[in-house]
């Protein structure tokens, strides 16, 4: 079975490097890439199928915490915030587990983490594995 899975990041960096680390895992797919939450609603109209939602925090026009609020009631995919602002204990994580949240994952280095992979791409692994049911 393969998962399908969103992207929205403001960053074309970092969606580019999540692409590649969700492109090596078999059991996922990422068919859906987003610049902000207004933009990811509109693929959320054409994604009904989504098991999976990357999401930043921090974006124009649409951040993802209001994105989440919507995204809750429009769609069952899980979603994961992967996001430099939401480390374990801050405001905003705690406003994304609020809002309904799957899972937190922080990147590393910032906003644009390039290490992202190196440095949580087996927490990230796990977590996706997780929430679709693998493990």
């Amino acid at each position: 079975m393969e998962y399908k899975v969103m992207v929205v990041d403001d960053s074309v960096m970092m969606r580019s490097v999540i692409r590649t680390f969700v492109a090596k895992m078999p059991e996922f797919r990422a068919v859906a890439f987003a610049e902000n939450g207004k933009k990811a609603l509109e693929e959320l109209d054409k994604h009904k199928d989504l098991a999976i939602i990357l999401l930043d925090i921090e974006m124009p026009e649409m951040d993802g915490l209001e994105f989440l609020r919507f995204a809750k009631l429009k769609s069952k995919a899980k979603i994961i915030i992967l996001s430099s602002v939401a480390l374990a204990g801050s405001p905003h994580a705690a406003k994304a587990r609020a809002l309904g949240a799957d899972a937190i994952v922080s990147k590393p280095s910032g906003a644009v983490s390039l290490d992202l992979v190196d440095a949580r791409g087996t927490e990230l692994t796990q977590v996706m594995r997780r929430l679709v049911g693998l493990t």
